[in-house]
């Protein structure tokens, strides 16, 4: 498995909104689609975003709110949960055809050794929680929940 995060263009988009999650995953993890609109919608959140690919073929989506210093971030740009020079992990979607190898903890690592090296020193993330959540994944990549809820979901802090 060669996982590369690459950015989002006019040769890989249509291939990138093709990914999916698995049945019954929908209520944990937005579409690709959505999450790009809701980029959109809140650039105070800076968001970065990236494709995920597993050698050559498109396999899944990441998306952090960047070293926020003004306002607030996450999937709520108005959250409490998330203050100044904060950076959260937003969005998360491996395909259901590239589940269960491995590639999400990979996608995590990648990330917090960029936030790492940006100068963070923790990645914030928030889940539903829920049977067959999110929240086992987390806590297997040493998430810690901080006690904070924002908006039904749970706030987890990992230090780097």
């Amino acid at each position: 498995m060669t996982v590369t995060l690459r950015e989002i263009g006019d040769t890989n988009r249509e291939a990138v909104l093709a990914l999916r999650v698995a049945p019954g995953q929908g209520r944990f993890v937005s579409s690709v689609r959505d999450s790009l609109r809701h980029a959109e919608e809140k650039p105070a959140a800076n968001p970065w975003f990236r494709a995920v690919y597993d050698g050559d073929e498109p396999a899944g989506f990441v998306m952090v709110s960047w070293d926020v210093r003004s306002a607030a971030a996450g999937h709520d740009p108005s959250s409490s949960a998330v203050g100044d020079g904060s950076w959260m992990l937003w969005k998360l979607l491996v395909d259901e055809r590239h589940q269960g190898r491995g590639l999400g903890a990979e996608i995590i690592r990648q990330v917090a050794s960029l936030v790492r090296d940006a100068g963070g020193a923790q990645l914030l993330t928030s889940y539903v929680p829920g049977d067959d959540g999110p929240a086992g994944f987390y806590r297997r990549l040493g998430f810690v929940p901080t006690g904070e809820v924002d908006d039904g979901e749970v706030v987890a802090r990992l230090t780097l």
